[in-house]
């Protein structure tokens, strides 16, 4: 075992039982948590950031995305098919054009966030 691991590690078995309490009490639920993996995961492909930052910039069709990204249509709409199951973003008909947006303001937070984490 490393000299570094060993300091991370607890050199006793004691148990401290408020903590767990404290812990035990506050844990959310099993599917709320799962649900919590399932929507972070949408961002954890770099074709679906590319879309939500420029969604973020602006509301766009599928093919100003698929022109502004350099990706075809068809990835484009994959993609977009994901966020839009996952929430992230939504979209409305003008005429014969479907144009997509962020779903809220707390996608748009969730990515400045995610940007001053990267940044520091």
């Amino acid at each position: 075992m490393s000299k570094n691991l060993q300091a991370e590690t607890c050199s006793t078995t004691i148990i401290h039982p408020d903590v767990i309490d404290k812990v035990n009490e506050n844990m959310l639920d099993n599917d709320v948590l799962e649900d919590l993996a399932k929507f972070f995961k949408m961002f954890g492909h770099p074709t679906r950031v590319r879309i939500l930052q420029a969604l973020f910039i602006a509301e766009m069709c599928v093919c100003d995305i698929s022109y502004a990204l350099q990706m075809s249509q068809s990835a484009v709409s994959h993609q977009l098919r994901l966020l839009k199951d996952a929430s992230l973003v939504k979209s409305r008909r003008e005429g014969k054009s479907v144009y997509y947006s962020l779903d809220d303001t707390h996608i748009s937070e969730i990515m400045n966030q995610g940007l001053l984490h990267v940044q520091e």
